[in-house]
């Protein structure tokens, strides 16, 4: 047998454990040495010394096994599969801890093919069980498999358990059955915070905002206090929504509450304070946080990004390489932008190159834009056009429509050529896409190619396309008021266009000083 790590624990082994330690202190020590097992190596060292002293019978300390294979941060949830398959004593706890490490992993489908072994293997499945295969299926977004789950969780007499109706909630919001989340949610006989909680996070993933912060006062009209991730999530609401005004409630909530500014928290705050237009106060809620993770930096430098600081952006990011945090693909997202805001061309290559050969990060297809974005906007729109054409994968309909927009400033009369190559591509990607022939007609137009442009309106009136109407909204007195080009329902709508145009006259004498 290979000889124990004698950093595991400070028990000596005796050469012969059948003739000198009886069962009971035999399984006190290797529970011992399980708790303080640190590597796959020391776990199947110690595993070795389970299986010949005959403690593989014993139904606890295999579970002990699989529990820090399935769990641990240094586990192996397939090593802890094998050990289920080849166990005597199976109760549902080492069931459950396969399921669930599976539904946390890489691989959250196969934790419902080791549902099928553990009905066809005899132990019955409890309230433990399911709410792990219903996150397996959230995270794949499996709904029929979850339909066959929520049908053995009625058979096994445990739907009215709030712990399962809860993940039930989670599992339809993730499905993007939000009719079926609150199904769930109103036929709950009993609720917790973390139930008023689930229904709101599947109205914000589902888009629906203003259901989201009606649901909230509802919580609050039924006695219910928020916790921290009831505040995470409606400052989510706040952000996407740019409900600065909520938001600030939100945050005094926090505040009364007497809530600790963990970095989940902190984060949620950052990122509504950055997208709702107070940089100002994001960057102060920032500076104050005792703890920072990468998302908190990620959420600052990319708020600094879009608002046109991207010197601040990209000093932050310097200070965070300082503290030794490793940036993820948001991160890079904001400095990617901060480049493009000042015309980095030649630093935005560099952080391109860093972030995948330097940090391993996978660029996204919105990495991608983000470089032709830096490039074309510094009208080098050949250099442009090879960056995508060089991609390791196919761009999408967003790289080349950034590249058109480009075009359409610094190439309208297609000198270099690449204008009608980067057309050509466009409308072939994504021919039932409007605005894109809009971008082409508007081009057209600017060079009084009228024959080009009647040619592109017939194709849209022959096909039905439409532009997407152009839309806006402002926040007065905490209500959000919604403007779309074309809609006249507003009230005083007149008024609203009269002083639309005398602000369009003072940007323009502004402009021509």
């Amino acid at each position: 047998m290979a000889r124990l790590n004698p950093t595991i624990s400070s028990h000596p082994l005796p050469k012969n454990p059948k003739c000198h330690l009886n069962m009971v202190s035999m399984k006190l020590q290797c529970l011992s040495l399980l708790k303080g097992c640190a590597s796959m190596r020391a776990l199947s060292q110690i595993h070795a010394l389970i299986q010949i002293s005959g403690l593989h019978r014993d139904g606890f300390i295999v579970s002990e096994v699989i529990r820090f294979c399935a769990l641990s941060p240094s586990g192996n949830v397939d090593y802890a599969r094998c050990v289920l398959s080849c166990a005597l004593d199976l109760t549902p706890l080492s069931w459950n801890l396969v399921i669930r490490g599976y539904s946390c992993s890489n691989k959250p489908r196969e934790a419902v093919l080791v549902f099928h072994g553990m009905r066809a293997r005899g132990p019955c499945p409890n309230k433990f069980t399911f709410p792990f295969l219903l996150k397996a299926c959230s995270r794949t977004q499996d709904f029929e498999v979850g339909r066959q789950v929520q049908a053995e969780i009625v058979k096994n007499g445990i739907d009215s358990d709030v712990y399962v109706q809860n993940t039930l909630i989670h599992f339809y919001g993730s499905c993007e059955k939000i009719l079926h989340a609150r199904q769930v949610f109103d036929e709950m006989s009993f609720r917790t915070v973390v139930s008023w909680t689930a229904i709101i996070t599947a109205y914000v993933e589902n888009l629906c905002y203003d259901k989201s912060l009606s649901t909230f006062r509802l919580m609050r009209n039924w006695k219910f206090e928020p916790d921290q991730t009831t505040m995470v999530v409606l400052l989510s609401t706040c952000a996407e929504l740019g409900n600065l005004r909520n938001g600030r409630l939100f945050h005094a909530q926090v505040i009364v509450s007497g809530f600790a500014v963990s970095d989940q928290l902190g984060t949620a705050l950052v990122n509504m304070y950055a997208k709702c237009g107070d940089i100002d106060c994001a960057y102060r809620v920032f500076n104050i946080m005792p703890e920072r993770n990468v998302w908190t930096w990620s959420a600052i430098i990319l708020g600094l990004a879009q608002h046109g600081l991207a010197g601040e952006a990209l000093l932050l990011f310097s200070h965070m390489k300082q503290q030794s945090v490793e940036p993820n693909y948001v991160t890079y997202l904001g400095v990617l932008s901060a480049c493009t805001h000042a015309g980095l061309v030649d630093s935005g290559y560099r952080f391109f190159h860093d972030m995948v050969h330097v940090h391993k990060i996978e660029p996204m297809m919105s990495h991608y834009s983000a470089m032709v974005d830096i490039v074309s906007r510094s009208g080098h729109l050949e250099e442009a056009y090879k960056f995508i054409t060089d991609m390791p994968v196919e761009a999408d309909g967003v790289v080349w429509r950034t590249l058109l927009g480009a075009c359409a400033i610094h190439d309208a009369k297609n000198a270099s050529g690449v204008r009608e190559k980067v057309r050509k591509r466009v409308l072939d990607l994504e021919p039932t896409r409007g605005e894109n022939y809009v971008v082409v007609s508007n081009m057209y137009a600017e060079l009084g190619l009228w024959e080009e442009v009647a040619k592109v309106r017939k194709v849209m009136k022959e096909e039905g396309l439409k532009k997407m109407a152009g839309e806006s909204s402002i926040e007065v007195e905490g209500l959000l008021h919604r403007f779309l080009c074309g809609d006249d329902s507003q009230m005083d709508y007149e008024n609203i266009y009269y002083l639309l145009d005398v602000l369009i006259l003072h940007m323009k004498c502004a402009a021509s000083r």
